[in-house]
Parts: structure tokens; sequence; C-alpha cells
């Protein structure tokens, strides 16, 4: 990994503090002749990359640096941080309200990208282990392969198989994804899936097969997709499980 992978968000946030300042400054022999509104328009250009390349933080930083340094290089009086003049005040307003405004859109964007490429391996997964029980390995070997991807979606410092039902019931993830707690609902999505320990149940039409216990990472959140990969993860546990236990006619 390179220095700049390692260090993505503080290289962003130095320039989101200096790319403006410099910007402005290369445009100061030009601000007698150049249009204050095509000067800010260059700055935005610098806080849509600041913003895009970073995150909503940066951004915001990038839109408040970009519309300092406008005010106090390009703007009469020059050199002070005093407008004279009112569209001179309406551009650097306007500065500022659209460096916000590209900020959190790009912010969303990412967002809506990074849970769009999640679910796609969140599907992967489920159909991998689906793969795996459909070719006829045995529950046991089913079972041991649902471990891993459990830890990885759910963000757990521990998983296990256990055969006998939780006694006293325990935090249970239900096959919506819901956290039931001492019965009530679980804000897992911002408090986490609480513990000590946790489970998912692993049954099939309506009958008890078995559950996954689960040892949380305290505090971590875990968003409701995750917890939807996960019940169906153990779904297909289920089923392996089902298959084996099932009574010929």
């Amino acid at each position: 990994m390179t220095f700049l992978q390692e260090n993505r968000q503080r290289v962003m946030f130095a320039l989101a503090l200096i790319a403006p300042l410099a910007v402005a400054a290369i445009l100061v022999p030009f601000r007698g002749t150049f249009v204050g509104a095509a000067a800010g328009l260059v700055l935005v250009v610098v806080v849509v990359a600041v913003a895009v390349g970073g995150n909503r933080f940066t951004g915001f930083v990038a839109s408040a640096s970009a519309a300092l340094w406008f005010d106090f290089f390009l703007t009469r009086p020059y050199d002070r941080f005093v407008i004279s003049q009112r569209p001179e005040i309406e551009t650097t307003v306007s500065l500022l309200v659209v460096g916000v405004v590209v900020s959190e859109l790009a912010a969303r964007t990412r967002h809506y990208a990074k849970v769009s490429n999640e679910g796609s391996s969140y599907v992967a997964t489920v159909r991998d282990l689906t793969e795996f029980a459909k070719s006829g390995a045995p529950s046991s070997l089913v079972i041991e392969h649902a471990v891993a991807p459990l830890i990885e979606l759910l963000d757990l410092r521990g998983c296990r198989f256990d055969t006998r039902p939780s006694d006293p019931p325990m935090a249970r993830i239900d096959a919506e994804g819901e956290v039931v707690h001492i019965g009530m609902l679980w804000p897992a999505e911002s408090m986490g899936i609480p513990g000590p320990e946790a489970e998912i149940v692993a049954e099939w039409g309506g009958r008890f097969l078995g559950r996954f216990v689960l040892t949380p990472t305290p505090g971590e959140p875990i968003s409701r997709e995750r917890r939807v990969a996960a019940a169906l993860v153990v779904s297909v546990v289920g089923a392996s499980l089902a298959s084996e236990t099932r009574v010929p006619k």
C-alpha cells in the first residue's frame, strides 16, 4: 500500500486547507481584470476536486477555505477580510453554499456506491455457500463454511454453532435482520449487536435445528443489509441440516 493510500484523508485535509489558498493567490495578479464571479467558479472547481477525492468533512473545509481566501485576495478592499460591494458578498456566500452542497452530494454518491458494492458482495457470499450446500457437502462442513462469512458480515470476535436452544434467551437476529433484545428492537445500526453474546437461529419449516452463537464487537455498528445477509447465510445452513434430518417417506 502506497503512502497516499495509507494517508489519503490526511492528504485531502491538507489540500482542503492549502489548495484554495494557492489558487486564490495565483489569481491575484489578474484580480483587477478578472470578474469576481469567474474567480469564484475557479475556486468551486477546486472544492469539487477535494470533495470528490476526500470526504464530507474535507469538502466542507475546502468550501470554507475557498470563501475565506476569495474574500481576502479577490474582493475589494484587497488583502483584508472585508467586502465592500454587494455582488462580491453574494459571490462569496454562493461559493460557500455551492461548496457545501457539492460536498454533501459527493458524500452521498460515495455512500450509495459503497452500499451497492457491498450488496453485490453479500449476494455472492450467500450464493457461494448455497452452491457448496447443493454440491452434497455434509451439513457439518456447511456450518464450518458459514462461520467465516458470519464473522466478516457482523464484525464478530467469535462465532460457534450450538445444537441446544439458549437458556436463558439472548439477543437474536431474526430473518428480517432485526435485532430483538429482551423483547424490544435493538438499534444495531447505531449501537452494534448487544452482548456479551447474541444468536441467529437455524431453522427450517419452523423447526429448530441449531443456532450460531455470536460474540459481537462492543459498540460496532452493523447495517441492516449486513444482518439480513447473515440471516440468509444461516438459512442456508438450516436447509442443509433439514435435508439430512428429513425422514424419507
